[in-house]
């Protein structure tokens, strides 16, 4: 594909230059931007050392696609595959790291499935349609926020910039792939109080997984969430919010080897497969301020659960009806101190306890706990004008490993008469082993230690043309170590030895050209590899984002993005390897011969994946509007052997009041 490469050249090198261009006209920027999760605290974006990335209400507005996933594939160094199309299991890598290492928090509700194989988020269930805020910060953060957060961590919002009064909004779209989706959503406000409820559900005849399957897949989505904050007074207020998530989505078979003869078989289609997802939480608290502000305390209950289903017949081990139950239960306080001007000390304290049962899961029943409780301290210093420092740690008890001590550190420096800031980090992370890989029937291992790791990052942010141009460059590095891998000579879960490493660079750049023109770009190189050195999967070596929003009249609106991943690998079973056993012979215990898969790396085709939409505003509430995409349909895969949708076409239509 010598025209998507040629492409991808040109937009590397025009980002690059704008990143690298002469700040000698540049101004002083104040960005304004509010952001919580750098500092688990209201802060200026500008003045953060950690590298986070952001997604706005407008921009999602501007888009109108149905999923969370749809907005954070287009953020720089994340990458999203999801073979064979909507409802299947959503793979998101952070800076070369799988979703396993990224910790997701809903309104504050840690959402990720305690009953997966590794706890990670499915993401392929959260709609988009509620969301107010979108905040993605990277590195190892576990010093802020525990296990899991080695690569980073993603909060979704519902709640904030609510206007006084009360206003309904509802939504409907439908289009290609016998899609069809629709909101309501309620925003309400006073001197006191804020409130925000939203229901939105969605379901699409969509694609066969299988590329060479005839037969759709289907998949039907719904979400419900509120989200409230009561003030008594300026010095305590009560906070709740709630989520309810209901999925189902059908899915084919994957490429497998026939153990008898050796052959290899194509990923086909299944009638029969499917999974479903039932997920239920709450959060509740309170924040209470003491000595004028000065001392701020925040302490909170959330509680966690999902009910899963898998309903398969296996090609080869035949049906597989399995049900897990995750459960999840958190106390948290966290509380700060304006020692000075210049000087706020945070701290705080939570524990967590995480629980699974599965039934019938490969022929037993299980139901094991584990507890978690961390104790962390944070400074955040201004010792000068324009110079942020921030120094935290942590220690977490675990209930089967025990201790662990992690650490973090930003800076960020702005040189007023250039409009040039400096911004860097430094931490530590953990990930703790999972239910299953601690008690999993047959692969539990219940000395397993923490997966840990160390990550650094440092950039040049620069701001032009009086802060309508801004541009970021940031190279980061992230190692994992005591890698938990499942070993075929034990049976059963390892520390694996070696390092896994993940380097690269992240450039972004967004300009604000006119009342009528916003544009943006973004490069991402990634060498992301294992302990064995070998590149890891899915993970493209070079990614290219672009959006740009026209408003060529008063009453309209276009606005279009691109996704350009090149040189990325898979894995796939390439052949079969014959031995010899007695398990599973007719007749049996007499020997014979079985196949047993090899598996290979195979590189996908580049592609340039385009979505669209112009909308028409006839009244200031209202909006129509058509979006398109795989505008120039690509026929592509993201994973060997599975199918993704061509151009695809949806009207919809938007009101408040």
């Amino acid at each position: 594909m010598n025209h998507t490469k040629a492409l991808s050249l040109s937009a590397a090198v025009s980002v690059l230059s704008l990143i690298v261009a002469a700040p000698a006209f540049a101004q002083e920027l104040d960005i304004g931007e509010i952001v919580i999760t750098p500092n688990r605290t209201p802060i200026d974006k500008a003045k953060t050392g950690s590298k986070v990335e952001t997604v706005s209400k407008d921009e999602i507005e501007a888009q109108a696609r149905p999923l969370i996933v749809d907005y954070l594939n287009q953020l720089p160094g994340i990458h999203i595959t999801s073979p064979g199309g909507q409802g299947t299991e959503a793979s998101l890598s952070v800076r070369g790291l799988p979703r396993r290492y990224v910790k997701t928090l809903y309104n504050g509700i840690d959402i990720s499935d305690p009953t997966s194989t590794q706890v990670q988020t499915s993401y392929q269930y959260l709609l988009a349609d509620s969301v107010g805020s979108i905040e993605v910060l990277k590195g190892s953060q576990s010093t802020l926020y525990g296990s899991d957060a080695i690569a980073g961590v993603i909060s979704v919002s519902t709640l904030g910039g609510i206007e006084p009064g009360v206003k309904h909004l509802v939504g409907v779209e439908a289009g290609s792939n016998g899609t069809v989706r629709g909101a309501y959503g309620l925003r309400a406000a006073n001197d006191k109080a804020s409130l925000s409820f939203n229901a939105a559900g969605y379901h699409t005849d969509g694609i066969s997984s299988a590329a060479l399957g005839t037969e759709n897949d289907a998949f039907d989505l719904g979400n419900l969430d509120i989200n409230g904050e009561y003030r008594f007074n300026e010095n305590f207020s009560v906070f709740a919010s709630a989520l309810y998530i209901k999925g189902r989505s059908n899915y084919d078979n994957d490429r497998y080897v026939i153990p008898r003869t050796g052959e290899i078989v194509e990923p086909s289609d299944n009638l029969q497969n499917r999974n479903a997802t039932e997920q239920a939480a709450a959060r509740f608290g309170f924040n209470l301020d003491l000595l004028d502000g000065r001392l701020k305390n925040t302490a909170s209950v959330q509680v966690f659960q999902l009910d899963r289903a898998i309903r398969s017949v296996d090609p080869i081990n035949g049906a597989f009806d399995a049900d897990y139950t995750g459960k999840r239960t958190k106390f948290d306080y966290q509380g700060s101190f304006e020692a000075s001007t210049w000087l706020t000390l945070q701290y705080g304290a939570d524990h967590e306890r995480q629980g699974a049962e599965a039934t019938d899961n490969y022929g037993t029943d299980t139901d094991e706990t584990f507890s978690l409780t961390g104790v962390w301290t944070q400074a955040i210093l201004e010792p000068v004008e324009n110079l942020v420092l921030t120094g935290g740690l942590r220690h977490d008890s675990h209930s089967a490993f025990g201790g662990h001590l992690t650490y973090r550190g930003t800076a960020s420096y702005l040189f007023d008469q250039t409009g040039t800031r400096l911004h860097g980090s430094v931490g530590t992370g953990f990930r703790a082993p999972s239910l299953y890989e601690l008690y999993g029937p047959y692969v539990g291992n219940t000395a397993l230690k923490p997966e840990t790791s160390f990550s650094f990052d440092a950039g040049v942010e620069q701001t032009l043309l009086d802060g309508a141009l801004v541009a970021d460059v940031t190279f980061f590095m992230l190692d994992v170590e005591n890698l938990i891998l499942y070993d075929n000579v034990t049976f059963n879960y390892q520390q694996a030895p070696g390092t896994t490493k993940s380097r690269g660079v992240e450039t972004s750049v967004t300009w604000k050209a006119s009342s009528w023109f916003d544009v943006g770009a973004n490069y991402t190189y990634t060498d992301a590899r294992d302990p064995d050195g070998d590149r890891a999967i899915r993970i493209p070596e070079h990614a290219i984002g672009l959006q740009a929003t026209v408003r060529p009249a008063e009453k309209w609106t276009i606005s279009a993005t691109a996704k350009i991943p090149l040189d990325t690998l898979d894995t796939i079973i390439v052949g079969s390897q014959a031995y010899t056993t007695s398990f599973g012979c007719d007749p049996d215990p007499s020997p014979c011969t079985r196949y047993s898969a090899v598996r290979g790396d195979v590189k996908l085709d580049d592609y340039v994946l385009i979505n669209a939409k112009v909308a028409y505003k006839p009244t200031e509430n209202t909006e129509a509007y058509v979006r398109v995409e795989n505008l120039l349909d690509q026929d592509y895969q993201v994973s060997p052997g599975f199918g993704t949708a061509g151009i695809s076409a949806f009207a919809g239509f938007k009101a408040q009041f």
